[in-house]
């Protein structure tokens, strides 16, 4: 395979892994962020996020590594990707300023002769890849420069805490183009992924029994849809057995059982079935408001979409309000919060429950104390002005405290020192929010067991 050229544009959870992977099959790789200390950071070999795996193939691809604060000028063939932020208006339609000024900045730096694919990698609305486009098409012809750009969208199906791994061996690759040279080019730059001809970096081993991914090759406007609507579907899946869970200690029922009974179904499948606190994280509300301002768009309500927003929301409140009922009173009660992040095996704090159980138990008059084993610094950001205390390991949070709420599925919370714990805690109360927790070890350190739908 020989090495192509590619400039990302961006390097957050998707431009970071995505280049690194890049780099580590031999593509010249140059990583581009206006922030100076992310680009010192990454020159240094320091990863800027926390993805298991990524230090490891970032050191091993570093040779084929360029870092810098500014676009280069953009020459010969190759492809660029932008992977930068898009977040949400206020009417929950994504906002492409971002994607706009790489889009411009790009176009200006295009030189004659030039051959090149232009990727939105961004999670963008239905219409961006003629948007941009037409940007640069535009800021072409102004410049007076003959140059050959293909526009395509290659969206990202990464999950956060298992980034590198979903690059490496993903379920599928969509590529979104009209034009046969962009399909042409983007397939031998997926050649290695595509194949599987490459060595397993360090810490990120092939799957068992991993079956080669499928090209998926469509229009821009389908590979943009296809993005949100994988986001909104599992929003929805995790929203359903959500709403099964409060129903299930309405009668009486287990919702791991009954989940584990369905997840058996072969239509229906057991991931993301999974009872507890509910979603969060960068994407799935950011892309369910997208969706549903789409939706609005064209005057046609998403109904579904809107619910799982709904139940989700519901779910965090079903948590302060389990404690509530739980302790009666939770003015003046001191309360452990046990993760932070929204998900375990990341740092990523951006919508996580956490953040509504601080502000809602802080505001029915709570003490609270936080442990995370990585997001403890993003926690500190968080809550500048709220008395929030820091605890340093699982039983320091214990201390003094009424009840003790697992809030991330960290795989360290499986096993707690709950012996310990409960000698240092005040109440007996653990409300595992996540489901994570056997009943019987709890209650046989002393403590009281509540889960959610059991």
């Amino acid at each position: 395979m020989a090495p192509m050229r590619v400039t990302i544009i961006g390097t957050g959870y998707v431009g970071l892994t995505t280049g690194t992977a890049l780099a580590y099959f031999g593509h010249e790789v140059t990583f581009v962020d206006k922030n100076p200390e992310i680009v010192e950071r990454l020159r240094a070999g320091v990863p800027t996020i926390h993805e298991a795996g990524l230090a490891e193939i970032m050191e091993a691809g570093r040779c084929s590594s360029v870092f810098r604060t500014d676009i280069p000028e953009l020459s010969g063939t190759g492809v660029v990707m932008i992977a930068v932020g898009t977040p949400s208006k206020r009417n929950g339609d994504a906002d492409l300023s971002f994607v706009d000024a790489a889009a411009t900045e790009v176009a200006d730096l295009v030189q004659p002769g030039a051959r090149l694919v232009v990727v939105n990698k961004s999670t963008v609305p239905v219409g961006s890849a003629r948007h941009v486009e037409g940007i640069i098409s535009r800021r072409l012809a102004a410049r007076g420069v003959e140059a050959e750009v293909h526009v395509a969208s290659n969206p990202e199906f990464l999950a956060e805490g298992r980034a590198v791994l979903d690059t490496l061996y993903p379920d599928r690759i969509v590529i979104g183009t009209e034009s046969p040279i962009a399909t042409g080019l983007l397939r031998e730059l997926y050649a290695p992924i595509l194949e599987q001809t490459f060595e397993p970096p360090p810490g990120s081993p092939r799957p068992e029994r991993y079956e080669l991914p499928p090209l998926i090759t469509t229009t821009p406007t389908s590979a943009e849809l296809t993005k949100y609507a994988a986001n909104s579907f599992l929003a929805t899946k995790i929203s359903f057995i959500n709403e099964f869970s409060v129903l299930a200690e309405k009668v009486g029922a287990d919702i791991t059982e009954v989940a584990r009974a369905i997840g058996l179904d072969q239509r229906i499948g057991p991931r993301f079935l999974q009872a507890g606190i509910g979603w969060g994280g960068s994407c799935f509300g950011k892309d369910t408001a997208a969706v549903l301002a789409l939706g609005s768009a064209y005057d046609y309500d998403l109904q579904l979409v809107r619910s799982a927003v709904e139940v989700n929301r519901r779910q965090r409140m079903f948590v302060v309000d389990k404690l509530q009922q739980q302790l009666k009173v939770l003015r003046g009660t001191t309360i452990g919060l046990l993760g932070l992040a929204f998900k375990g095996n990341t740092d990523d704090m951006r919508d996580s429950p956490a953040l509504t159980l601080v502000q809602e138990l802080h505001e029915r008059g709570a003490v609270l104390r936080v442990h995370d084993p990585v997001a403890m610094p993003s926690a500190k950001r968080h809550f500048p002005d709220l008395p929030v205390e820091y605890a340093d390991d699982e039983v320091q949070l214990a201390c003094g405290c009424d009840a003790v709420v697992v809030v991330t599925d960290w795989d360290q919370y499986r096993r707690l020192p709950l012996e310990r714990m409960a000698a240092a805690m005040r109440g007996r109360l653990v409300l595992d929010a996540r489901n994570l927790l056997q009943r019987q070890s709890v209650t046989a350190a002393g403590l009281d067991y509540v889960g959610i739908g059991r």
